[in-house]
């Protein structure tokens, strides 16, 4: 068995938590040297307190780039073609940096949303990790993870929510939630 193998990890479920696993994994790696981009598919819009501790670690080291334009709109109305466009473009930039080797590990935020929401084809989605390079990492964040990613995977973590400080009205906090 090789001593390095570029894992699929997966982080899925109803539950807090996905991003935060994903960003302490990448927190993790780039204390052991290595190369660390997270591309989010839906978020844009907002300014997010990881943005901030990603620069201070050096964007050499930890890059994010926030691709999407917040939330999305499925279900009754059409997805607006200009999400649709944005998904693919940060897919293409994603997949392209995965097989540009200037990463160690790639972090796929929200993935498993757009591909639930059918904005990329969970099949292409795979097929392309699956055949990234042998020594890339690779997290795909998100609730429900499509089935072929999941079986795919080498890691899948299913985050569950037992409690929520919401329900007793308590707003997203600074530092915790953003």
């Amino acid at each position: 068995m090789a001593e390095q193998k570029g894992l699929l990890i997966v982080y899925t479920g109803p539950g807090k938590g996905k991003t935060t696993c994903a960003l302490g994994t990448g927190f993790r790696a780039v204390g052991q040297g290595l190369r660390v981009l997270m591309v989010q598919f839906i978020k844009g819009s907002w300014h997010y307190g990881e943005l901030d501790a990603a620069e201070m670690l050096g964007t050499e080291h930890f890059e994010i780039r926030a691709m999407g334009r917040g939330f999305v709109k499925i279900g009754g109305a059409e997805t607006d073609p200009e999400d649709m466009r944005l998904c693919e473009e940060a897919w293409e930039f994603g997949r392209a940096q995965m097989q540009s080797g200037r990463y160690n590990l790639m972090i796929f935020d929200e993935i498993n949303y757009v591909i639930s929401y059918r904005m990329l084809e969970a099949e292409k989605v795979v097929a392309a990790l699956v055949a990234r390079p042998e020594g890339m990492h690779v997290i795909c964040t998100g609730r429900n993870a499509h089935p072929a990613l999941v079986e795919a995977a080498d890691l899948v973590t299913e985050m569950r929510e037992v409690k929520h400080p919401y329900t007793k009205g308590i707003l997203a906090q600074r530092g915790i939630d953003y």
